[in-house]
């Protein structure tokens, strides 16, 4: 089971406290909407995605700010954004944030309190992984629907907002459709504008055919 379907949101305080309960075994990640958080998320799913015993509930910081407030009452754990906390039998074991969530610091811990064996799978119903409203956009521009500036504003601010819990595989595909030099920074108008300095040097396919070549791809996913 891939880690997207072991992804819970939790959005206020009964959810934290029903996910940290019913896990033996269970992660929380608090997420921002800078880089930092895309970083680090990264780094997290690079680890737990082979560890079908642990569910991750995600705070995304700025739309559940009770639940987030509520893991920092529970734990006494200083709200940092992003944040990641495991906890075994609903207490906190350990804590990282911000740029300390590397795999040099994950690693050890994670062999440290995560159980040797794998226990009990986590059931499916996590998040699905939803690339409906790019599958439906993209089909706007390829169809003629959509102009060609608005599509890659919408598309930009789409990614900027979504990219930072996607998995990795995901997020590359998705990357992949403008030439951003920075895959941690995503401003839509710097990349627009490299954009066209490219297609003025003819340096990169038209962006309609780049579009078609990404609507297939993602139909893979």
């Amino acid at each position: 089971m891939s880690l997207q379907n072991r992804m819970f949101e939790l959005r206020t305080p009964e959810d934290v406290d029903s996910f940290v309960t019913q896990y033996p075994t269970a992660a929380i990640f608090k997420a921002g909407t800078c880089h930092k958080t895309m970083q680090g998320w990264g780094n997290i799913e690079k680890l737990l995605r082979d560890r079908e015993d642990v569910p991750v509930g995600i705070i995304r910081v700025v739309e559940a700010r009770p639940a987030s407030n509520h893991v920092s009452e529970r734990t006494g754990i200083t709200h940092q954004s992003p944040q990641l906390i495991l906890f075994r039998e609903g207490e906190a074991k350990f804590d990282l944030d911000n740029w300390n969530i590397t795999p040099e610091n994950l690693e050890p811990r994670f062999e440290a309190y995560l159980p040797s064996v794998e226990g009990e799978n986590v059931a499916a119903t996590g998040a699905k992984s939803n690339l409906e409203p790019y599958k439906k956009l993209l089909d706007g521009f390829i169809a003629g629907q959509v102009s060609e500036p608005q599509f890659q504003w919408t598309y930009l601010e789409m990614f900027r907002a979504d990219a930072s819990l996607r998995s990795q595989e995901e997020f590359d595909v998705l990357n992949s459709l403008f030439g951003n030099p920075d895959e941690h920074h995503i401003h839509a108008g710097a990349i627009m504008n490299l954009e066209a300095q490219m297609q003025d040097q003819q340096a990169i396919a038209p962006l309609l055919e780049r579009a078609q070549e990404l609507r297939t791809a993602l139909n893979a996913l």
